[in-house]
């Protein structure tokens, strides 16, 4: 096993593929990576399913944000498993649950919109994985390395390029029910992976009293983490949910061509993180999240206004390069904040993503039908990047000054 920097005061700091344990950074990045590919799979099979029940606009939205706001709410949920009995032992009761719930669907058939969003909540345990998978791989690294470790173990987000690409085609096979039993396979696959390879830290904090683990948000700064990330990973889930619906809807193409459009956009987001965690690392989470919260703001404000394809999908592109790069900025900074709160503060952190995946996915419903365009929603959520900006600018200064000078590593 690579020698891990705490284990004596003193030693010289060793590269990143040295100061951690590797089996268990892979274990994190397959078990997120399934777990992501399952939270978003209503995105890409809505069409078809929308078809199936005869779904409204809203409707459509409502069902594929229930497993963001699902998962949002478990994050807080599994943050504080995973400082009680450790990320390992929570990754593997949340993934059983997830492959029970799909198989069940499977077998009974999903014949409702309330039965959609019974579904929807049971994926949410896959969107909580952001609470173990994190943790696993961060309390491996030390606050030299701490971008480039949650970014690795945060790009399993690619799983929902996964869905985009395959989803739709499967469904297009076998009928959108069959993929939801297809998706267990897979899953079964990674979670035996995950059991042999992934390792919990030694330097885990103690069970704390239940009401400790709700400290943190006594302090300013995570509520500003919350709101950061509710901007940066809540548009990336957002749009990875909502957009096989914008692009059939919007310009009339085939689930499986919006498939690819979204894998596309989706792709771009997921490979970009573990880069924006190492530009962190770099140049600071501070300066990359101010670039991050102007140039996904534009974006934005651009798709609003795209007139095809041609124009809508390298401008999504781009605003999902711009939030990918802030989602592993953002969790540049909070080790260095809160470092012994870790595992509850990524429960509290991503909840507040999910939340605002949730918002984006559902606002992009209503905006549609109570207006008959996707404009206001995609206009409101860049306003929202602005206001990231705001605040960013607000607190950048005391940052930097305390908590950030005495981390050692560049904010």
């Amino acid at each position: 096993m690579a020698t891990a920097y705490w284990e004596g005061e003193g030693k010289a700091k060793s590269g990143f593929w040295q100061a951690g344990h590797r089996p268990t950074l892979i274990a994190a990045f397959l078990y997120f990576d399934l777990a992501f590919m399952v939270w978003v799979l209503l995105g890409p099979l809505a069409p078809e399913i929308a078809k199936t029940l005869h779904l409204t606009a809203a409707q459509k939205g409502l069902m594929v944000a229930t497993p963001t706001l699902a998962g949002a709410a478990l994050r807080l949920v599994v943050g504080l498993l995973v400082d009680r009995i450790g990320p390992k032992r929570s990754g593997a009761i949340a993934q059983v649950i997830v492959i029970a719930g799909l198989f069940a669907a499977w077998i009974v058939g999903v014949n409702s919109f309330g039965g959609t969003l019974a579904l929807g909540v049971i994926l949410g345990f896959a969107g909580a994985s952001f609470a173990i998978a994190l943790p696993l791989a961060s309390r491996w690294y030390p606050p030299e390395h701490q971008g480039k470790a949650m970014g690795l173990a945060g790009m399993g987000n690619s799983g929902t390029v996964l869905a985009a690409l395959f989803a739709p085609t499967l469904a297009k096979a076998f009928g959108w029910n069959a993929v939801l039993g297809l998706a267990c396979i897979p899953l079964t696959i990674v979670l035996a992976v995950y059991l042999i390879l992934a390792k919990d830290a030694p330097n885990a904090p103690p069970p704390k009293p239940m009401a400790a683990y709700l400290k943190p948000l006594k302090t300013a700064d995570a509520w500003w983490f919350m709101g950061f990330y509710g901007v940066t990973f809540g548009g990336f889930v957002g749009l990875a949910a909502s957009l096989p619906i914008y692009f059939t809807d919007r310009f009339g193409l085939t689930t499986v061509m919006a498939g690819y459009a979204t894998a596309a956009c989706v792709f771009a987001g997921s490979l970009i993180r573990p880069v924006g965690g190492a530009l962190a690392d770099s140049i600071g989470g501070v300066k990359a999240l101010s670039c991050v919260f102007l140039v996904a703001a534009l974006a934005l404000a651009g798709v609003s206004a795209a007139p095809s394809v041609a124009t809508a999908l390298p401008t999504f592109v781009l605003a999902m390069l711009a939030l990918g790069v802030g989602n592993g900025s953002v969790f540049q900074l909070v080790p260095q904040r809160f470092r012994e709160e870790i595992g509850v503060m990524t429960g509290l952190v991503g909840m507040a993503g999910g939340i605002g995946g949730f918002y984006l996915a559902s606002s992009l419903g209503f905006a549609r039908q109570l207006t008959g365009s996707y404009q206001p929603g995609f206009l409101i959520f860049a306003g929202l990047a602005l206001v990231a900006l705001a605040g960013l600018s607000w607190v950048k200064g005391k940052w930097r000054t305390g908590w950030g000078a005495a981390s050692g590593a560049r904010i």
